[in-house]
């Protein structure tokens, strides 16, 4: 790989055999990221192998001017967009990432029965997978009426008779939330066992607490129907919900030695940079916690960063060169 810029018809500054930006994953992070340095004339690839974490749900919300849009619409759009303005899309897999080495800077991305692309720079978008927890019926509801986020689906479900599955440490907290949406509201104990303030609490707010181990999610004509005990029960439900556990992506960035923090996810400063020189990771990948809307935005901070980060390489190059040839002739 050499380091001799060119321009290639989108005017891109990257290498004559590589990327000035390679993204890995076309999520809402992963394609702003890509049209914000597609816009600075960056030569950019995005490889993407289709397994964006919200693809069961048929919308999303809370996203300003896209408010219940299918993802995959939204992800088609932010897909013809960065075409636009030249960069490449793929569709396909990265197996490994590894630096280039001391002599050659940058990165050398490997496909799963691909190319290898070279990149100066590298943005990992690789979002994360929920962690369901194992109950019979319940992934088969998964993004329909098995649902996570109040504040993403909470407005669809309201006023309906809701459930909220005792299966984790967060679920009073999700159904003392849950509980202004709708005014039928019950916390399916599960594993689960409140604490003594806890069921003050979930009683104060008008929360009813349904003790039982939970057996499956029970679902009828393609609907939710309930969710059954272990005594035979079936407590009627049209959704419930549940904190699933957020598993992130990170097999490249850990391959990288990226640090992480004490509960496992990489860390990364405002923009998405991680402790690796060269190397950000946005939306889900490092914020489980990020909605579409949040992880479009930190696409853009950290395309932002990298292209500053681009223009600083480049200068400190070219003022080298410059004091390698000798003081300027007068003119």
């Amino acid at each position: 790989m050499t380091e001799k810029t060119t321009t290639g018809k989108n005017g891109a500054n990257g290498t004559a055999e590589g990327y000035d930006a390679v993204v890995v994953g076309a999520g809402a992070a992963g394609l702003n990221a890509a049209l914000v340095l597609g816009r600075a004339r960056r030569r950019v690839a995005v490889v993407d192998a289709g397994e964006p974490r919200n693809a069961p749900a048929a919308h999303m919300h809370g996203f300003l001017s896209r408010e219940g849009m299918p993802p995959a619409a939204l992800l088609a759009v932010g897909r013809e967009e960065v075409a636009r303005y030249g960069v490449h899309l793929i569709d396909g897999r990265v197996e490994h990432v590894e630096r280039a080495g001391p002599a050659e800077p940058g990165f050398v991305v490997r496909l799963a029965g691909g190319p290898v692309l070279h990149a100066r720079r590298l943005v990992v978008a690789t979002g994360l997978r929920d962690g369901l927890p194992d109950l019979p019926g319940l992934a088969e509801r998964w993004g329909r009426d098995v649902l996570h986020c109040p504040y993403c689906h909470g407005w669809e479900v309201r006023d309906r008779p809701l459930g909220v599955l005792g299966t984790g440490p967060g679920a009073v907290n999700q159904a003392l939330l849950l509980r202004q949406w709708s005014d039928d509201v019950v916390l399916l104990a599960h594993t689960l066992e409140p604490t003594a303030a806890e069921r003050e609490r979930l009683a104060a707010r008008g929360v009813r607490v349904v003790e039982g181990r939970i057996v499956r999610v029970v679902a009828d004509d393609g609907r939710l129907r309930g969710v059954e005990l272990d005594t035979g029960r079936v407590v009627t439900r049209e959704a419930v919900f549940v904190a699933p556990r957020p598993v992130p992506r990170d097999a490249l960035l850990l391959g990288l030695d990226c640090a992480r923090d004490d509960d496992g996810w990489v860390t990364t400063d405002r923009t998405g940079r991680t402790s690796v020189p060269g190397v950000w990771a946005v939306g889900n990948v490092a914020d489980p916690r990020a909605q579409v809307v949040v992880a479009a935005g930190a696409g853009a901070a950290a395309a932002f960063a990298l292209d500053h980060d681009l223009v600083d390489e480049e200068i400190g190059r070219a003022v080298a060169l410059c004091r390698a040839s000798g003081p300027a002739l007068p003119v």
